[in-house]
């Protein structure tokens, strides 16, 4: 069995549910450790009952060393100081072999055990960003995503863990400053730095779309294990989001509308738990004149992906 984390809030339930219930469907064998990050999200998550998992609070998650650091930082800069900590704290209580942090907007498609079982005696696996040529964000953002990151709970494992860990309590922001971005750019030298690390070599994991266009999502020789949904949004005025990249429409029509009638289907089975709220994360799309423009640009380069949501609905 594989033991997996994640965190979110309220606010990117339908997203995590989601998650889960893509994992659940490709029967692995697995545990999955939730973060909730309000106390909305933990009690949904626990009159929903779901099998395989373990709902953590931030009452019984957050530290001294945590708390300390949570009023400089912005809620996006938080979750990313608390990624190697729900890691660690999920292999120390709960005396784990083994742990993979999982983004919320992941979604499964096949086992991901084929991609841990990939490092063999290694301890940690990370995964490359494998930008295309024209979304290269290396020199911002770094080599490596932090979308599935495992751990053995070994000493070459839990030796990098605790660096990481304390490195995000020191510095973890949404800017680049000497090197650093978030939680990601300390990836970067890890291959060099830390014994154990293995880089992710199947093409089916860290799948996005930044570097979707590099495959062919129905050749019979490629086998997709996860897709990220990275950047997108729900707005107002029943809109969708897909994110600032070039999608073919097979892409849309095989990922992206079955993904969101899976998110429609689990708001509408939360609403009875919710009253009404809004586990979509709704935004109100800023206005502004530079906004327009990007806009406008994006449009012009085929870029621009704002649906109205019937349109994803639709088979």
């Amino acid at each position: 069995m594989y033991n997996y984390c994640t965190l979110f809030n309220s606010s990117y339930l339908t997203r995590g549910v989601a998650m889960y219930e893509s994992l659940l469907s490709t029967g692995a064998d697995f545990h999955l450790y939730i973060f909730a990050f309000d106390n909305q999200c933990a009690n949904v998550l626990k009159a929903l009952k779901l099998k395989k998992i373990t709902v953590v609070t931030l009452s019984e998650f957050e530290d001294e060393a945590l708390l300390k650091v949570k009023k400089d930082r912005t809620a996006g800069e938080y979750c990313w100081t608390c990624t190697p900590s729900i890691i660690d704290y999920s292999i120390r209580t709960f005396n784990l072999e083994n742990c993979t942090y999982l983004d919320a907007d992941l979604y499964f498609y096949s086992d991901p055990a084929v991609l841990i079982e990939e490092m063999g005696t290694n301890s940690v696996l990370i995964t490359e960003h494998r930008y295309l040529p024209e979304y290269d964000c290396t020199k911002n953002a770094g080599i490596y995503c932090v979308q599935f990151v495992t751990f053995k709970n070994d000493a070459h494992g839990m030796k990098t863990l605790l660096w990481w860990k304390n490195a995000c309590l020191d510095w973890c922001y949404a800017r680049c400053e000497n090197g650093k971005f978030g939680d990601q750019k300390y990836l970067d030298d890890w291959p060099e730095r830390f014994d154990g690390i293995h880089v992710l070599q199947h093409p089916g994991g860290g799948v996005a779309p930044w570097n979707l266009m590099r495959y062919d999502l129905d050749s019979k020789a490629f086998s997709l294990v996860f897709y990220h949904f990275q950047d997108l949004k729900f707005l107002t005025h029943e809109k969708i989001e897909l994110g600032r990249y070039k999608f073919r429409k097979t892409d849309i029509k095989r990922l992206y509308k079955p993904y969101i009638r899976h998110l429609e289907s689990i708001a509408d089975k939360l609403e009875p738990i919710g009253n009404g709220f809004d586990y979509h994360g709704t935004q109100k799309p800023a206005k502004s004149l530079l906004i327009l423009y990007r806009d406008f640009k994006r449009w012009l380069e085929g870029s621009y992906n704002v649906y109205k949501k019937s349109e994803l609905l639709s088979e």
